[in-house]
């Protein structure tokens, strides 16, 4: 097809374009929150949007699977919480349909046939623009939508560009009171939130151990998730923690995870009733203990972890399983933080590796 062809039929097309100004807005909703309601009315209002798509992922490709509800469940949650809103908001499933990793490239290539790019605004937390530049495909996100960043608590807007993430630097051609222009022709914004100060994970705690949530979600949400018996606790999944400890150090063991230790922190004030520690030998190697005790954990219990943080850097990963946290360490990252010592009161469950140990007794 010659280029004029194409020209004319890419004419043709964006003819045929509603001409509504639409917002992009993903994430898991591992639960909707009252952070997630503020931010779509926030930008809306902000950028005179005709309508929010709000768009639950099958799989973040940048989080790992953890517990919680079902890709359904949480597309409940978002289609309840955002009743209200009326048609300015649309609960989409797209993601969900199309399963597997959830990339924003992709979600955003299939709204090319029915938002022209000028008209379509990517939204994202500051949290997430930290590390932007990373994303895959980011050429391809800067050429389909505008982008539209919120601020979080504990998050400073960026006043020029030596605060953008380096990688996003070479895409903007101007950058001023916190409007800029990416080099493909689409604008970025950073919105000011009011501050909602709420985390998913701390929400999940809430949720597990029975707290109240009233301040955070509304009580349709909530009701929903007391009808279905989400975010329960896994302890009764998991049975005994002390053997449950053991299991999981066997499965660092066997992953040559080094200086294994394991604590029952039960007359301690604790977020965790056990405890379990390892070292790895690079960052690579720390994200390999982790993910096989995630394996492990997984193929035995079939439990994931309720929360997962440090994968992206590896140098400290932390496993939240409620009754017991998993904190695998970059080898001389341990020594900044000595938590052994916040434990000498703990009781120490010497694990051993058993392997190991066999081995030893043969030769005897």
């Amino acid at each position: 097809m010659s280029d004029k062809k194409k020209s004319e039929l890419q004419s043709e097309l964006v003819g045929e374009m509603s001409s509504a100004r639409v917002g992009v807005f993903g994430g898991t909703f591992n639960p909707l929150h009252l952070g997630h309601l503020a931010c779509v009315r926030t930008v809306r209002s902000r950028l005179n949007l005709d309508r929010i798509h709000v768009i639950p992922a099958a799989q973040n490709p940048r989080k790992p699977r953890t517990e919680g509800p079902s890709d359904q469940e949480r597309l409940e949650m978002c289609r309840i919480g955002f009743e209200g809103e009326g048609e300015h908001v649309v609960v989409d499933d797209r993601e969900i349909r199309r399963g597997g990793l959830s990339y924003t490239a992709t979600t955003l290539e299939s709204f090319m046939h029915e938002v022209a790019p000028e008209n379509l605004y990517l939204i994202i937390g500051m949290d997430q623009f930290d590390d932007f530049d990373r994303w895959h495909r980011i050429d391809r996100i800067l050429e389909l939508a505008n982008v539209v960043v919120v601020s979080r608590p504990g998050h400073v807007l960026p006043v020029s560009l030596v605060d953008f993430p380096e990688g996003l630097r070479e895409h903007l051609d101007d950058f001023d009171r916190g409007f800029g222009q990416f080099r493909s022709g689409r604008t970025l914004e950073f919105v000011r939130m009011p501050d909602v100060d709420v985390s998913a994970s701390e929400l999940r705690k809430r949720l597990r151990t029975g707290r109240s949530v009233e301040k955070y979600m509304t009580i349709e949400v909530e009701e929903y998730i007391k009808s279905k018996g989400l975010y329960g606790p896994i302890g009764p999944r998991i049975g005994d923690g002390e053997s449950f400890a053991r299991f999981c150090a066997e499965a660092l063991f066997a992953k040559k995870g080094l200086q294994v230790r394991a604590y029952d922190l039960r007359e301690l004030t604790s977020p965790s009733e056990y405890a379990l520690i390892a070292s790895g030998t690079s960052t690579r190697h720390t994200v390999a203990l982790a993910e096989a005790v995630q394996k492990a954990v997984k193929d035995e219990f079939n439990v994931f972890p309720q929360s997962v943080e440090g994968v992206s850097e590896g140098r400290w990963v932390l496993l939240d399983y409620g009754i017991m946290i998993v904190h695998i360490f970059y080898d001389f990252v341990r020594q900044e933080y000595r938590l052994e010592e916040l434990w000498r009161e703990g009781r120490d469950l010497g694990v051993k590796d058993s392997v190991l140990e066999a081995a030893k007794g043969s030769r005897a």
